[in-house]
């Protein structure tokens, strides 16, 4: 299965890392932001670096839902995950139009309320996984997965 990961860096892209035990055994396709940490750990993975920052900036929004269609159309991966956060708006809705799976796995730190992205996400998403239970009866659709 070809499986698109799609994250933000830092707390973003450490939880997708956290996923090992899921991904590594699949073709994989990276898309986050450039940073030394992620450029370091990717070195042998295929990566598309996005634009950021994301949050309230309008042109790397653009950017990014254009980078979006240019790799979900070449790539065309089966399933494409997120943990968060911006960046993953435009590749879940679009993967999901060109049809792909698409999960999100919101932050551990969303405990009342989806995060923007996942909001924006949600009717696009075939899952959306959360951390707590009070999320979980807000959004009776989502999966507990706790922590």
């Amino acid at each position: 299965m070809k499986v698109m990961l799609v994250c933000s860096t830092g707390g973003h892209f450490q939880a997708m890392q956290n996923l090992y035990p899921f991904w590594r055994n699949h073709q994989r396709i990276w898309v986050t932001f450039y940073s030394e940490n992620t450029k370091t750990t990717l070195n042998a993975e295929t990566v598309y670096w996005a634009w950021s920052p994301t949050n309230r900036n309008l042109v790397n929004l653009i950017r990014n839902v254009y980078l979006a269609w240019q790799i979900l159309s070449q790539e065309t991966p089966h399933l494409v995950i997120s943990t968060g956060a911006g960046v993953a708006v435009p590749f879940l809705i679009l993967a999901k139009l060109l049809g792909s799976q698409t999960v999100f796995i919101e932050s551990i730190t969303r405990v009342r309320q989806l995060s923007l992205s996942a909001r924006l996400a949600l009717p696009f998403l075939d899952t959306l996984y959360v951390h707590w239970p009070q999320l979980q009866a807000r959004y009776p659709k989502a999966e507990m997965i706790g922590f």
